[in-house]
């Protein structure tokens, strides 16, 4: 079986803001992406002091993408302390799914 890769990139400059193996660099999960942060492009990507309180998982940091060509706020997300239960999303960083405003999905 062919192992399937994940990949996020910039809507307007097709830049790779992430690239992973399901299961192994990336799971999905609520509709997002959430990868290992080894295998993100953090040039272009600024975390926030911007926060939102999941009931569920913990305090999200939104992050923002800041590239020539493109400026997007709340682009992915990331916590970094998590509620018990969801230590699996603990430092990883969440890009929806699909295709959205300033990113797009695609696979290889």
């Amino acid at each position: 079986m062919k192992e399937r890769t994940i990949i996020i990139k910039t809507r307007n400059t097709e830049n790779v803001l992430a690239s992973g193996q399901v299961d192994k660099d990336v799971n999905l999960f609520e509709g997002a992406w959430y990868f290992s942060s080894e295998v993100v492009n953090k040039d272009h990507l600024i975390v926030t002091d911007r926060t939102y309180i999941c009931p569920y998982k913990g305090t999200c940091y939104w992050i923002d993408l800041d590239e020539p060509g493109q400026r997007a706020k709340n682009v992915a997300f990331t916590y970094f302390q998590v509620n018990p239960g969801y230590e699996f999303v603990k430092d990883r960083i969440g890009f929806y799914a699909g295709q959205r405003e300033a990113t797009i999905q695609t696979e290889a």
